[in-house]
């Protein structure tokens, strides 16, 4: 039988279990990218899904997983157009009758595939689900009933014992077609010499596991330096890879749990596992939710209180505040598409507190300029500030001058990234 395998957020072949069973049921396949349009203009929230170091990453993603698959015999058609419409002309056109992909819980990502699953239900589907840690199956709570806090979503799951990660496949049908368009381009803003080496692809991402566990053993002392604001090692850096799905969160976790075995366990190991669950926990938030991770109200329908000013946007924006902190970090965000977590609440509780903006227009420039942009952990983390989210405490406001002394003392940070 002819299949596709619709590649998303999951460029890579490691831990990929729905191509595993796509691979066993078909006699040809066809893998498929397609860049979304959309993704290149811009909201009503004055900025664009994706930005240029973003789109960077992804290309370089899209090489890295097109040698892979040509190492064995296959390659990876690259389409550009909206992806419900693409999707089902290629399924017309080479009689497709099994698809695979996996399952991402971000709304516009989820309601495509039901509306194709609609438009195609006599086909078989493989949906998989490597996108987390864990499946609907292992949770001791239906998704309807998620912990509305992450302290007792973390102490319901963290003793749940992990899926292994999938092998990567050792060979692969045939390929139907091999012809891509060409890939739009967005102009990089100028190189700066603080920014970090991320390249994208499964190769990189696999190499900074290795480099952040084995070679360094820099995860033994995590929690230490987590909160740091520039630089390479103080924390793991495998956001990037696992929004693009570079990198599971299972093969980060196996990994994990092999260096505690031969290096020993500690409380900054355990808070890498800590800090995965936060992501893991934005994700079912993205699935009870829904539509309502983006709403100004969030998912506890309270008013913010919040209005929107350009003005205050543009300065925030372009990092012309009165605060030097913050032009430094948004400095940073604009010329590297990185910037620490410490560094994104702080940003983003002035945006929220001392400017009074819409949080939803900050949390759409981040999801321009950010190269890790995760839609659930992005969207959820705003809300959290905006005291619209998961915190029981309500808006969370950070004193900027005190986070300045603590964490920049000398204002190396603030000079490094002065405009």
């Amino acid at each position: 039988m002819n299949a596709l395998f619709w590649f998303r957020h999951d460029l890579r072949l490691h831990d990929n279990g729905a191509l595993l069973k796509v691979i066993a049921e078909s006699h040809q396949l066809l893998c498929v990218y397609v860049v979304d349009s959309a993704w290149f203009h811009p909201t009503i929230y004055q900025s664009k899904p994706l930005g240029a170091i973003r789109w960077q990453f992804i290309r370089e993603s899209l090489h890295d997983l097109q040698q892979q698959l040509e190492q064995l015999g296959q390659t990876l058609v690259i389409r550009v157009g909206h992806p419900q419409t693409i999707i089902s002309e290629l399924i017309a056109t080479h009689n497709i009758q099994i698809i695979g992909l996996n399952h991402v819980p971000a709304t516009y990502e989820r309601h495509a595939v039901d509306g194709l699953q609609k438009a195609h239900s006599q086909k078989k589907w493989v949906i998989g689900d490597s996108f987390m840690l864990f499946t609907a199956s292992q949770l001791p709570f239906a998704v309807e009933a998620l912990p509305n806090s992450f302290t007792s979503f973390r102490q319901c799951v963290e003793s749940i014992e992990l899926l292994p990660p999938a092998e990567r496949p050792l060979e692969l049908p045939p390929v139907i077609v091999s012809s891509s368009d060409s890939l739009p381009t967005i102009s990089l803003p100028k190189p700066s010499p603080h920014a970090l080496a991320f390249t994208g692809g499964e190769t990189a991402g696999l190499a900074q596991l290795q480099y952040y566990l084995a070679d360094t053993q820099c995860v033994s002392e995590y929690k230490q330096t987590r909160n740091g604001l520039d630089g390479w090692a103080f924390s793991s850096k495998f956001s990037p890879w696992l929004a693009q799905g570079c990198l599971s969160a299972r093969q980060i976790m196996a990994e994990l749990h092999a260096y505690e075995n031969q290096h020993g366990a500690n409380e900054s190991t355990y808070w890498l596992y800590f800090e995965l669950l936060w992501r893991e926990y934005f994700q079912w938030l993205q699935l009870r939710y829904d539509s309502k991770m983006y709403a100004l109200r969030g998912i506890r329908n309270q008013d913010p209180l919040l209005t929107f000013d350009p003005k205050a946007f543009a300065a925030w924006r372009e990092g012309h505040t009165d605060s030097p902190f913050v032009n430094a970090f948004m400095c940073q965000l604009k010329t590297t598409g990185w910037m620490s977590n410490r560094g994104r609440q702080i940003v983003a509780s002035y945006f929220i507190n001392e400017l009074g903006v819409d949080w939803r227009f900050g949390a759409a420039w981040f999801e321009e300029q950010l190269i890790d942009y995760d839609p659930a952990s992005n969207w959820g983390n705003w809300q959290y500030l905006a005291g619209v989210g998961t915190d029981p405490r309500g808006r969370r406001q950070f004193n900027i001058a005190k986070q300045q002394r603590e964490y920049d003392p000398t204002g190396e940070f603030i000079q490094r990234y002065t405009i």
